[in-house]
C-alpha cells in the first residue's frame, strides 16, 4: 500500500472572515496537490477563526450546512481529502467541531471536541461525548481528535485499541504550552504505535498566542515534517508498510494488562 501523503496547514487565516479562510484553504490545496498530497489537515476552528467571542452562535453551522459544501467544492476540484474544524451548530447548541471530507465531496467523519479547555470553549460550546470517530481514506484508519483532547492519554489510547493508523489532531495551541507540541506528540505517537498530525494555529490573536510547530509524528516517535512559528505548509508521509513493521516490533499494546487498570475509570 502506498504511503498517504499528508499536507499541514499552519495558519490563523482570518478570524470571523469565513469567505477568507475559505480562500486560503483553497490555496493550501492548491498547493498541498501539487506536492502530491492526497489529504490537507487544517487547524482547530479553521472555518471562522479560533478568537471569535460572541460570534460563535452567529457563525455556527449544521455539519452539512454552507461551509461544509464550500470545503467539498475544495476537495473534488483538487483531488484531495480535506479535514478542517468549524463551530457545529446542532439544534440548539454549539459544538467545537472537526470534519472530514473525501476527495469526491463525501462527508467521511465529523467529530466533536470532548474536552473543553478554558473558560472560552466552556462557555461556548458543548463538550461531545463520543470519544472515537474513524474514517477510511485510501486504506488508511483516519481517527478524530482536536487539541486538549490529545493531551489526556486515555483519549489516544482508544483510538490505538481502536485501530487507528493517522490520527488528526487539528488544535489552537497558544504559549506558554509548547511544550506539548515539542514533546508530548511525539511521545503520544510512540506509545500508541500511529502516526499523528498536530496541525496548529499561528501568532496572535485576540487574547491569545498561538506557537505553531505542527507537526507529523511517526509511531518510532521521531517528527517527519515540522513547521516553524509562522504561516507554512509542510508534507509528510503516512507509510501504512513502516506502521505494520512498528507494531510488530514494538510490544506496548499486547503487553498491557487491562485487569490492573480498573482504578482508572
Amino acid at each position: 500500500m502506498p504511503p498517504l501523503r499528508t499536507a499541514l496547514l499552519q495558519s490563523s487565516g482570518r478570524p470571523g472572515d469565513v469567505a477568507a479562510n475559505l480562500k486560503v484553504l483553497d490555496e493550501a490545496a492548491a498547493r498541498a496537490a501539487e506536492a502530491g498530497a492526497g489529504l490537507l489537515v487544517c487547524p482547530e476552528l479553521f472555518l471562522t477563526g479560533y478568537a471569535i467571542g460572541d460570534a460563535v452562535p452567529r457563525l455556527a453551522e449544521p455539519a452539512d450546512g454552507p461551509g461544509a459544501a464550500a470545503v467539498a467544492e475544495i476537495a473534488v476540484r483538487h483531488g484531495l481529502a480535506v479535514h478542517y474544524g468549524y463551530p457545529e451548530r446542532s439544534g440548539e447548541l454549539v459544538h467545537n467541531s472537526a470534519q472530514l471530507i473525501g476527495p469526491d465531496g463525501t462527508r467521511l467523519a465529523n467529530y466533536r471536541k470532548t474536552h473543553l479547555f478554558g473558560c472560552f470553549e466552556q462557555e461556548h460550546f458543548t463538550p461531545g461525548d463520543r470519544p472515537v470517530v474513524q474514517a477510511e481514506l485510501d486504506g488508511v484508519r483516519i481517527g478524530l481528535l482536536i487539541c486538549y483532547d490529545v493531551e489526556f492519554p486515555e483519549n489516544v489510547r482508544a483510538h490505538a485499541l481502536a485501530g487507528t493508523d493517522l490520527l488528526l489532531v487539528p488544535t489552537a495551541q497558544m504559549h506558554p504550552f509548547q511544550f506539548v507540541a515539542e514533546s508530548m506528540i511525539p511521545v503520544r505517537a510512540f506509545e500508541n504505535q500511529m502516526y499523528l498530525a498536530y496541525v496548529n494555529r499561528t501568532g496572535p490573536e485576540g487574547e491569545f498566542e498561538f506557537v505553531g510547530l505542527s507537526s507529523l509524528a511517526g509511531p518510532d516517535g521521531t517528527v517527519r515534517a515540522r513547521a516553524g512559528r509562522g504561516e507554512e505548509l509542510v508534507v509528510g508521509e503516512v507509510d501504512p508498510e513502516f506502521l505494520a513493521a512498528s507494531r510488530r516490533a514494538n510490544p506496548y499494546l499486547l503487553d498491557r494488562r487491562p485487569g490492573l487498570y480498573g482504578s482508572l475509570t
